[in-house]
């Protein structure tokens, strides 16, 4: 999606005439349904006039493309300005070039790309002007498939048009030398020396024709974690990181490698919603640390996650070095103070505070990873914390890192990499569930597919045609139908039947559903789907949650016995019936947002509820 797209003269006449912020607030309004910012409205007059100066120059073609605010693929991330054209020998050329406003910055020793700068009404540390114009343009080159197709050159630049250079200026500090040779960085003297670096590659134009290219190219099928995993443990980088991500994994590096150097426990804690790519930095973290000469474990709770990565991984790396890489979150009852030099906790609100098939070992999960290593990486989001038995919370993490004598750092992952880069349609989930209220109401406007259908059949063959392009497809379920043990193995065995639709859970016989070829035609649940990611996922929400009296109910009684998310829920309604309908209630929600977040690029919907259905239907387009 493009906010603005024209030619270098209507573009030059809209700032001209003082019209251009008003375009791009309108087209915002239009396309993502919310209000412009007056401080936005005020940067973007700014930005325009400069870049109305570096246009004038008579060079650069009067036709070539113009696009202001290009939304990347994949990410909520957009590119501030592009330049397209042709070159010399005709070479189709987009000049991406990230526009700031910053006056200062100061060079951060140790963490690779980093500045800090005064931005957002604070001092903070963000990533250079080179280093996020270059991942924006990788990131491109990534996932849009006429980029690769059309073999358009992507040409990354930085423009800093209000910071006056000195002498021995930080921005140009030799530990950034390998991103500016990717991506020049220009400041605010520097108008002539970016005239000629867009006329360089754009010398001829082409009346917008390869942004339009880039703009309707197609989403490449992109990397999944499961599938680069072991090129990753081995040192290469399979996913570039921008910006929150990059600053996230910088620190934590140093925060580990200083407690390997000084001993000092350190316990960081990253806070970050579905798709926001803790995964990724988290498994980042792993190779590079391990790389380093660390001992470092990647621990969850879920095992789904770990056996598809240990899968990945069987003969790149021995077993004993795969099994001692990836831990269940239990396996820290019996280990020594800072035997670990950094232990690295995904999905860690879904810690518990026993350990042990029986629930008899250990204190606290938590406390005991924290005892367990030097560093210790918690990353959180506590709207998935879908068991009675889910104790993690930014608060626990605390307490227990205080009484262990630890230092604690928090950061957070903003950045949405899941179903389509769209934070719309996370907020519009979290509205349609009444998880909160957001002012997204519906999806129109927002790039992600999304069906509600009125047969199980016909939502499953649909999952199991996208599902041929990839093997990237899955169909998940609330735990609302029994999975008796006399059925985990037999594939003739339907546990859920609608109708005349019938299915089996995912068989116990395999510890990898997610990546098994098979396994489309098998039904997953929260348990064996959390913390992985599909291209297209379809949901059948079962009849724990209805849609009644113009509201969404959970009706936890509507879950199989045999799901252990609500065990014990039955006393605690006789001792406490309020605390434990809001417990209940704040799961089954929590639970299916978690489902319904899982596709990168699209979620289909079967209700058992046929009021829900017309319910969810509604919220998706626009009112009347």
């Amino acid at each position: 999606m493009i906010i603005y797209n024209g030619i270098k003269t209507d573009f030059l006449s809209l700032v001209m005439d003082q019209k251009i912020e008003d375009v791009l607030s309108s087209t915002i309004y239009q396309k993502m349904h919310r209000h412009t910012p007056k401080s936005e409205l005020d940067s973007w007059k700014n930005s325009m006039m400069y870049m109305f100066m570096v246009l004038s120059e008579p060079e650069i073609p009067s036709d070539a493309g113009i696009a202001i605010e290009y939304n990347i693929p994949q990410s909520s991330k957009r590119v501030d300005f592009i330049v397209s054209g042709y070159g010399k020998n005709d070479e189709e050329k987009a000049v991406i070039i990230e526009l700031k406003q910053w006056e200062k910055v100061t060079a951060i020793d140790g963490l690779d790309g980093l500045v800090e700068t005064y931005t957002g009404g604070a001092l903070r540390q963000v990533v250079h002007p080179s280093y996020q114009a270059w991942s924006y343009a990788r990131l491109i080159q990534d996932y849009n498939e006429s980029v690769q197709n059309e073999s358009i050159d992507l040409i990354p630049c930085a423009y800093l048009h209000n910071y006056e250079t000195q002498e021995g200026d930080p921005l140009f500090e030799s530990q950034y030398t390998e991103y500016i040779k990717d991506a020049p960085v220009f400041t605010r003297h520097d108008v002539q020396e970016l005239q000629s670096f867009i006329h360089k590659h754009v010398s001829k134009g082409d009346n917008s024709e390869i942004i339009y290219k880039i703009d309707k190219g197609k989403i490449k099928p992109s990397k999944s974690l499961q599938d680069a995993i072991t090129s990753m443990v081995q040192g290469n980088q399979e996913f570039v990181m921008i910006d929150d991500q990059k600053v996230v994994y910088e620190k934590i590096l140093d925060y580990s490698r200083k407690s390997y150097e000084d001993g000092k426990k350190r316990v960081v804690i990253i806070k970050g919603g579905p798709g926001t790519g803790k995964t990724v930095v988290a498994i980042n973290l792993l190779a590079k640390l391990t790389e380093d000469g660390q001992f470092t474990q990647y621990a969850s709770k879920n095992s789904a996650p770990r056996n598809v990565y240990q899968k990945k991984l069987k003969g790149a790396l021995r077993k004993s070095s795969i099994d001692n890489m990836f831990k269940g979150s239990g396996a820290y009852t019996d280990v020594q103070k800072n035997m670990i030099d950094t232990l690295i906790v995904d999905e860690a609100h879904r810690l518990n505070e026993k350990s042990g098939l029986y629930g008899n070992l250990g204190e606290n999960q938590i406390k005991e990873i924290i005892h367990s290593a030097k560093c210790s990486v918690f990353f959180i989001d506590e709207n998935q914390r879908v068991t009675l038995n889910d104790i993690g919370s930014v608060a626990e993490i605390k307490r227990w890192a205080f009484q262990e004598k630890a230092e604690v750092y928090e950061d957070e992952l903003v950045s949405q990499f899941r179903c389509n880069g769209s934070d719309g349609y996370l907020a519009w989930v979290d509205n349609m569930l009444e998880i909160r209220e957001t002012a997204n109401t519906t999806l129109e406007g927002i790039d992600y597919s999304f069906q509600v259908f009125d047969d199980p059949a016909d939502m499953h063959n649909y999952i199991i045609e996208k599902n041929r392009e990839a093997n990237k497809a899955r169909v998940l379920a609330g735990y609302c139908w029994e999975w008796p043990t006399s059925g985990k193995n037999n594939p003739e065995y339907h546990d859920i039947v609608i109708g005349d639709y019938q299915k089996s859970w995912n068989l116990s016989g395999t510890q990898t559903w997610a990546i098994d070829p098979d396994s489309v035609d098998q039904i997953g649940c929260i348990h064996t789907s959390q913390g992985l990611e599909f291209d297209y996922v379809g949901v059948i929400i079962g009849p724990d949650l209805r849609y009644e009296n113009g509201h969404i109910v959970t009706d936890y009684t509507k879950r199989a016995k045999s799901d252990q998310s609500l065990r014990g829920i039955g006393k605690m309604v006789k001792n406490n019936p309020e605390r434990a309908e809001k417990l209940a209630d704040e799961i089954i929600k929590n639970t299916y947002r978690t489902l319904l977040t899982r596709g990168m690029k699209g979620c289909a919907v079967y209700c058992c509820d046929k009021k829900l259905s017309e319910y969810i239907s509604w919220m998706v387009s626009e009112k009347e």
